[in-house]
């Protein structure tokens, strides 16, 4: 009953876990958005400095 003393682990276990507040969460959600958003603007701008530096010599 190898299965059985895991999953009573796993419980015991998950009564361990300090779960975020709602408050974290929406901060950190907000820090991932806003760096996504800025990386996505950083690397369409150099992507667009690129193709512009290319096609003058191009």
């Amino acid at each position: 009953m190898h299965l059985f003393r895991f999953l009573k682990s796993v419980k015991h276990e998950m009564k361990l876990v300090v779960w975020p507040t709602a408050k974290e969460n929406r901060r950190d959600t907000t820090i991932v958005l806003s760096l996504t958003i800025f990386f996505i603007l950083f690397f369409a701008l150099f992507d667009w400095l690129i193709r512009m530096m290319v096609g003058l010599f191009v």
